[in-house]
């Protein structure tokens, strides 16, 4: 199927391979033949097909006439991107495009191993996409040469100005030659871009596919309004409600995409996590999960709000709302790509409903405002879902036949059920608990608890009564950091109850009592039965079995008292004024004084000298004493007085030869010619003798 007659030949059977049956609108501009030859300056809001457009964009610089790209040698295009992801994700678009031509692409990135990229360079490439500042170290080093570049293509400029990436761009582009072409695609064209094309752009072209202030057509925006302390609840229940395949979730700040990441995957979800402290091997291999389907959630910051393409993005959360229309708008167009139809979900707490407003208004969106599903409208969904996944089971094939009939003659089908539906149960994460209070324009402002005339701050209302409930324990406590946040939907999902049905949870040092309700008590225990392990090998087993009967807070706490009575209500015993033990007496030993005789003063020790043995220990029996030696006659003279006397230390001299003697000393001063020496004469006007005589003198 023919898609253009401007396209080549080899891009057109690469792109009705990858089944393009239409062009989008800035791929068609991009190709019209007004543009042939010209710089071109192209805003398009994200999501469009840039990649693909600059691809087809530079096909006559590289092929020409032909169909195929001659042996690589040094570059003909050159690609610059903001981040490393979107530089990968270009090479991987253009790898296919550029299949049947024949192309050689290499890389320029930070994060990788700068020896494998200098090698690639001298193996020779047709295309490079690469960093700003990775792509400048290999210029200065001379391991990349544009001498031959043909055009230059700057993907997302408008974000690569806002990384401080400018200086590096402009010694690039001053690095090419001038005779390239330089295509610019941004989302926007602010200022500083317009200045940037003034300068490195010849009568370029400018090209409007679409306003970047319009929002995408197929994305739906919502703003779900919640109390600040349950925004991580709504964000769990929103991805309980949409059951999309992919979604991608937004914070500020690397640790708190560590911190949902985390959240996330302690209540069941495949989650991965994507920020720039990650490695680039990490970010890589986070993609690729994603990609694959063995993670279906990213936790990101806004390193992954431009360019990054997953497959079958269907959800995007703003866990932090976006400041400014532009990032929402990045952020927001990670879905609703290529057609796709897309759910953008703001996160907003109630005192941040009017910020978020002039947000949405700046950026021209309009959103349906909603409160955040609850644990009924979860559960209701859930149960649809299960009975459809119910209708779609299959018969049982031949090899299952005697299988489901040995099943079928021990359990009924009530059990057999059952035993499905708690399974499927099991596998679906908990529902959180959120306040269903109306969303209003009174419920903006932030509710503050007062204690005045009025009365006291009234609470929820509390759980089922636990009346006849059974107390079972976690294998980790307080030194573990336990939290009831996290540890609420992990008993949930080990004993396949809802969250109402556990009640109190008491955390000591090493380990953590919670009370199941008496209807789910029965189920609970037969659960953990089977599997007394819960996710992160924590151990879960009733109390009493293998445990103490009593808190283990209370072992840490200093008091001593008995532990409960069986009779006796937990709750009593743990409310019950518990003094600390009287101390026992204590009878202090008596002081021995250990023997201790002092050594005797030794001079050498104090100083720091060799002690030296008396002579008459070392001299053999009945030796005559030594002749003393005089200072001449010793090989190395090392007088003690030395430095007193003046005299100096040393190897003796040798005695005068043949008798001679040393000549005397002659102590007259030698004579010295005193006459007069000639006086430079001194330069006309270049001294003053008085400061008042200011005249030169002639």
């Amino acid at each position: 199927m023919t898609l253009s007659p401007q396209i080549a030949a080899p891009l057109e059977s690469a792109l009705n391979a990858k089944g393009y049956e239409t062009l989008t609108a800035v791929q068609l501009q991009v190709i019209a033949p007004e543009t042939a030859g010209r710089d071109l300056l192209v805003s398009a809001q994200t999501g469009s097909g840039k990649t693909v457009a600059f691809g087809l964009a530079i096909a006559p610089d590289l092929l020409g006439d032909g169909n195929r790209l001659p042996t690589p040698h040094a570059p003909l295009a050159l690609i610059i991107a903001p981040t490393r992801e979107l530089a990968m994700q270009v090479q991987r678009e253009l790898t296919w495009l550029y299949g049947e031509a024949g192309a050689v692409l290499a890389a320029g990135v930070g994060g990788m191993d700068i020896r494998t990229e200098r090698r690639a360079f001298e193996r020779g490439a047709h295309i490079v996409v690469g960093t700003p500042g990775r792509l400048r170290d290999h210029i200065t080093k001379h391991a990349l040469d544009l001498s031959a570049i043909k055009a230059v293509v700057l993907d997302e400029a408008d974000e690569m100005l806002d990384l401080g990436f400018r200086e590096d761009l402009e010694f690039i582009l001053a690095a090419a030659p001038d005779e390239r072409r330089t295509l610019m695609f941004s989302a926007t064209v602010p200022r500083p871009i317009a200045d940037l094309a003034e300068s490195f752009q010849h009568d370029a072209l400018r090209l409007v596919a679409e306003s970047a202030s319009e929002p995408h057509a197929d994305i739906e925006y919502v703003e779900m309004v919640v109390r600040a302390d349950e925004r991580e609840h709504a964000v769990v229940n929103t991805l309980l409600l949409y059951e999309t395949r992919n979604a991608i979730i937004f914070c500020h700040t690397r640790e708190a995409v560590k911190h949902m990441a985390a959240r996330l995957a302690n209540r069941g979800f495949a989650v991965v996590a994507l920020s720039g402290e990650l490695t680039q091997a990490e970010r890589t291999s986070a993609l690729q999960a994603m990609r694959d389907g063995r993670a279906r959630i990213c936790v990101a910051t806004d390193v992954a709000a431009r360019g990054i393409d997953l497959p079958n993005l269907d959800l995007v959360i703003h866990a932090d709302v976006p400041g400014n229309p532009d990032t929402l708008l990045h952020r927001s167009g990670r879905t609703g790509r290529a057609g796709r139809k897309g759910t953008c979900v703001l996160i907003v707490p109630r005192h941040r409903r009017a910020a978020v407003s002039r947000t949405l208004n700046a950026a021209n969106v309009r959103a349906t405002a909603r409160g955040a599903p609850g644990i009924a409208e979860i559960e209701k969904l859930q149960r649809e879902m299960i009975l459809s996944v119910a209708d779609a089971i299959p018969a049982p094939s031949d090899e299952e036949q005697a299988m489901v009939g040995e099943l079928l003659a021990r359990l009924s089908p009530e059990q057999l059920a059952a035993a499905w539906l708690r399974a499927e149960q099991t596998r679906r994460p908990a529902a959180e608990d959120v306040s269903d209070e109306p969303v209003s324009a009174a419920s903006s402002k932030p509710q503050k608890k007062r204690f005045d005339d009025e009365g006291p701050f009234e609470p929820r209302e509390p759980r089922a009564s636990m009346t006849g409930s059974r107390w079972f324990t976690l294998s980790l406590g307080r030194k573990q950091r336990a939290d009831p946040k996290w540890l609420l939907p992990m008993i949930c999902k080990a004993g396949g109850v809802s969250r109402r049905a556990v009640g109190s949870i008491k955390i000591g040092d090493a380990e953590t009592r919670f009370e199941i309700s008496a209807d789910e008590a029965e189920a609970f225990s037969a659960q953990i039965a089977r599997n007394p392990v819960a996710e992160g090998n924590v151990l879960i087993q009733p109390a009493g079995e293998g445990s103490s009967s009593r808190p283990a807070y209370a072992k840490s706490s200093g008091y001593r008292d008995a532990a409960p009575a069986a009779t006796d209500s937990l709750d009593n015993w743990a409310s019950a004024s518990r003094r600390p033990a009287a101390k026992p007496d204590y009878k202090k030993p008596d002081y021995k004084k250990p023997d201790y005789k002092k050594p005797a003063y030794d001079r050498a020790e104090k100083s720091g000298e060799k002690r030296a043995e008396p002579w008459a220990d070392r001299r053999p029996a009945g030796a005559a004493p030594a002749e003393k030696v005089g200072y001449a006659k010793k090989p190395y003279v090392k007088k003690p007085f030395a430095e007193k006397s003046g005299e100096k230390s040393g190897y003796p001299k040798a005695p005068p030869r043949d008798g001679a003697t040393k000549p005397a000393y002659d102590k007259a001063k030698p004579a010295y010619d005193k006459a007069a020496k000639p006086k430079k004469p001194k330069d006309a006007g270049t001294f003053v003798r008085k400061k008042k005589d200011l005249e030169p003198r002639g």
